[in-house]
């Protein structure tokens, strides 16, 4: 049984033979599309004849040349089977059409797979727990490489430029002045008001001081800023690293045996070590001014009553404890906007994604090292 579909006289043709179980579709021809494609209807018109075959063979030894429309052709007959549920191979397919094909078929593959995992519930526990452990691993080797590098600083020995150095400590210390400012202020007029509103009934308004200067030395001031440089310039680090890594800087960088560990990495974490703490005082000062501004005019109290309260209220220990949380806040600002930006795919997506992460990652590390800290001073009685 032989039928045949041609678009045009001696151009793209197809012909079909029926051997057994297997239907042979048959190329020949230029297949380009200045040629012209067969009709999509009258191809499944004649495969249709054949419902009973459990098999489609395309022989493309007879294709002189071809582009896009034998592709689009192919995939027309694949979508058939797939209909079907008949199983389709190729025989003389032009090499570069065969790499094509399968690479267009590989994003519905790995949808297809994705899809088939995740109808079992274990399975999407099981895939989780890769992930995690994956995720956990290369936190540990990023942290690992940074200590390492950290030590070649301190030997004389990192290859570090001390201008990058310089201008990364003005982007994370003098430039963020502004916004540090202003959310340390309201801090301190948001914690001193809902206090003045609770203590004014009992008549102790003094003790405004003492809630805004403690609140503001243990805990506010150095998580506040972590937070506000974790949005700031953790998400910097994560797009400048995923950019260069888009652009196939990093790779340069190894390529002329320059770490990126030492070069890119190392001078934005010491940068934010040495400026967390600076920005956690200055943060401090003005959240208690924030606090005096609203007990001094809400409150009537004398500014030097206030300040006065305050003095007492701090000890040098409440300051050793902030001063500890910042540091270590930024530590893990740095790391998480240089580990999601050395993590960074390809492509533009994959820098906003890798940006977003750096922030959530930031922030959740934050909130997590507080809690710790907080507890061990807690059970030290501290």
């Amino acid at each position: 049984m032989n039928d045949e579909v041609q678009s045009r006289p001696q151009e793209s043709s197809v012909a079909f033979a029926r051997e057994g179980a297997t239907v042979e579709v048959r190329l020949s021809g230029p297949w380009t599309i200045s040629s012209g494609i067969p009709s999509s209807s009258r191809i499944r018109e004649a495969l249709s004849a054949h419902e009973d075959c459990t098999r489609i063979r395309i022989l493309a030894d007879g294709v002189a040349q071809w582009d896009s429309a034998l592709l689009v052709f192919l995939e027309r007959l694949r979508k058939f089977s797939r209909e079907r549920h008949v199983q389709m191979d190729f025989q003389g397919l032009p090499e570069g059409a065969e790499r094509l094909l399968t690479l267009a078929s590989r994003p519905l593959q790995e949808e297809r797979g994705a899809r088939g995992e995740e109808k079992s519930f274990l399975s999407r526990i099981g895939r989780e727990a890769l992930k995690w452990y994956h995720a956990a691993g290369e936190i540990i080797e990023f942290i690992g490489r940074a200590t390492l590098a950290l030590g070649n600083f301190f030997r004389g020995r990192a290859q570090m430029r001390r201008s990058d150095l310089l201008g990364i400590i003005q982007e994370c210390g003098v430039n963020a002045l502004p916004i540090v400012s202003l959310i340390s202020i309201l801090v301190g007029l948001i914690f001193a008001f809902v206090g003045a509103v609770q203590l004014r009934m009992f008549g102790a308004q003094i003790f405004v001081a003492d809630l805004v200067a403690l609140a503001m030395a243990r805990e506010m001031a150095a998580m506040m800023t972590g937070i506000i440089m974790a949005g700031r310039t953790g998400a910097a680090f994560a797009a400048q690293l995923g950019t260069m890594q888009v652009n196939e800087e990093i790779d340069a960088f190894r390529t002329f045996g320059i770490s990126p560990m030492e070069f890119l990495v190392l001078p934005r974490m010491l940068a934010l070590m040495l400026m967390m703490p600076f920005l956690y005082l200055y943060s401090l000062f003005l959240g208690i001014l924030g606090g005096a501004i609203v007990g001094t005019w809400m409150l009537d109290l004398p500014w030097v009553q206030y300040s006065h309260q305050t003095q007492m209220a701090i000890t040098l220990t409440d300051f050793f404890i902030g001063l500890v949380k910042s540091a270590i806040f930024g530590v893990l600002v740095a790391v998480s906007g240089c580990l999601r930006g050395m993590q960074c795919g390809r492509s533009a997506s994959a820098v906003g994604m890798a940006t977003t992460s750096a922030v959530v990652t930031g922030i959740v590390w934050i909130i997590v090292a507080d809690s710790i800290v907080t507890v061990i001073t807690s059970m030290l009685g501290i």
